[in-house]
């Protein structure tokens, strides 16, 4: 149980770690990496039900959870960043930092990391777009409290595919649709 309350202290950054792509758009207070993990797993919850064939709604919840977990420690790196590192890198410290955090509470959530990672479930790809779609709710809310300047992240959620979920198509839709009347 020692390792398992370490593990807990080490994942406690995420809840004060802002957001870095957010930060580089000038968001004056961005939302945390905690809060993003939060949004993930409430758009998950909204949209796992409306997927068919059914997801398996724990595991999925189980990756929403997980998904940014190593960025306790390796903080929010953004695209611009990454751009800039070795191939491989990034995913390589990810899994070693996901190994350490997550290992402790559960053998099987770092197995269910690297799962995340390669994208190998129907879980797992969706989390990861919904991952990109909760960053269109966020854009969304930030549009609404007057922040401007975000559009490159408007281009990031029209970019978004979502062929192999239809509802997540069709949310994409709606947001894009919210989006827009601001903007017009």
């Amino acid at each position: 149980m020692n390792d398992c309350l370490e593990a807990l202290l080490q994942l406690l950054p995420l809840d004060r770690l802002p957001r870095t792509g957010w930060v580089q758009g000038g968001v004056p207070v961005p939302e945390s990496i905690a809060g993003h993990i939060l949004g993930v797993s409430h758009l998950a919850l909204a949209l796992g039900p409306r997927i068919e064939p059914p997801v398996d709604m724990a595991r999925l919840l189980t990756l929403c959870l997980i998904h940014d977990a190593p960025e306790a420690w390796l903080g929010d790196i953004p695209r611009s960043g990454s751009q800039l590192l070795a191939a491989g890198s990034k995913p390589a410290a990810e899994h070693a930092a996901a190994e350490k955090l997550l290992t402790p509470l559960d053998p099987g959530l770092h197995k269910a990391f690297w799962d995340y990672q390669a994208g190998d479930s129907r879980e797992a790809r969706l989390v990861k777009l919904i991952d990109k779609l909760q960053l269109g709710v966020q854009l969304l809310a930030y549009l609404r409290a007057g922040q401007r300047g975000l559009d490159d992240f408007v281009e990031s959620v029209r970019a978004t595919g979502c062929d192999e979920f239809p509802p997540a198509e069709e949310f994409k839709r709606a947001l894009l649709g919210r989006i827009e009347e601001i903007l017009d």
